[in-house]
């Protein structure tokens, strides 16, 4: 590993997004380690897990100051904060515990991660936030959205417990980097995750039924996509508190954004121009702040045609 290479504590790596995200991130010179209850499920990564609970104060506070893996041992001084903190560690959706846990997991290990980071001097803190904030996802009944595109300067008010515990953490990100000023707490507003293996799978349907794809606003991350926008945000200083939206350039249809909104959505208004295929819950944002190119857009991976 490079001496100079920057250290990032990643925690719930060993989820769908993180499998992912954390081997790009390696190649990209970075050194790691993962905060989990399980075991990154990659071997061949090398990518060592200490298990800690993310809802326990002292556990985070000192999980953000330990070795990041045996060969620690070997250096001559004992380790410090790392450079950078990416907080993917979550309940990932609604009903996979009961509501209240669900929130309570959410928002005390968020507080925990940025509260320890800020105290430990760690400059760059990167949350896992989440589409679900405009308020369709998991809203009860068939909802509209309030406008399109879905832009992070949007009001969003959700009505689930997930979306709520996401918005929760935004709130105190921001509140973290008011009051810590010279450190940058990054929102990402992520879009339903797509792995490699997805697309021959469950693009077929998303094109044939544009229904289904709803609550989802007709947008995704591909999974190694949010690797780059990860790397992007680290290397990016002085930006404060922000919320960016973690979504691919284009929307997953056959024909243009208008037409198909104004077709599956026509209660909805568009209030600016759009690109011709822009995503309707739009990474513009984070490709004129941080330079965010995609490199994998589904039609790569599905010809529909």
């Amino acid at each position: 590993m490079p001496s100079n290479s920057k250290r990032i504590v990643f925690t719930g790596g060993s989820g769908k997004a993180g499998r992912h995200v954390i081997p790009e991130l390696i190649k990209k010179g970075y050194e790691v380690l993962n905060l989990d209850l399980v075991d990154f499920p990659i071997p061949e990564a090398n990518v060592f897990t200490l298990k800690t609970d993310l809802t326990d104060s002292g556990e985070v506070f000192n999980a953000l100051t330990t070795h990041f893996n045996f060969s620690g041992y070997d250096r001559p001084h004992v380790p410090g904060p790392p450079d950078a903190v990416i907080h993917f560690g979550a309940y990932a959706r609604n009903m996979l515990v009961p509501d209240n846990r669900c929130f309570q997991g959410n928002v005390t290990s968020t507080y925990n991660v940025i509260e320890a980071a800020c105290k430990l001097g760690v400059k760059k803190i990167i949350i896992a936030s989440s589409e679900t904030t405009y308020e369709v996802c998991f809203g009860q009944g068939d909802l509209d959205y309030g406008q399109f595109p879905l832009d992070e300067d949007y009001d969003v008010n959700p009505m689930d417990t997930y979306a709520i515990s996401k918005l929760c953490g935004e709130r105190v990100a921001r509140g973290f980097a008011r009051r810590f000023t010279d450190v940058d707490i990054y929102a990402l507003r992520i879009g339903n995750v797509v792995e490699p293996h997805e697309y021959e799978r469950d693009f077929p349907k998303y094109i044939s039924d544009p229904k289904c794809r709803k609550r989802n606003a007709w947008s995704y991350i591909d999974a190694r996509d949010l690797a780059q926008i990860c790397d992007l945000c680290v290397q990016r200083d002085g930006l404060g508190f922000q919320v960016f939206n973690a979504t691919n350039d284009t929307i997953t249809a056959t024909f243009p954004t208008r037409q198909f909104l104004e077709q599956w959505c026509p209660n909805t208004p568009i209030t600016r121009e759009m690109g011709e295929w822009e995503a309707p819950l739009s990474n513009r944002k984070i490709r004129e702040v941080l330079g965010f190119k995609e490199e994998h857009n589904w039609r790569r991976y599905y010809n529909p045609e």
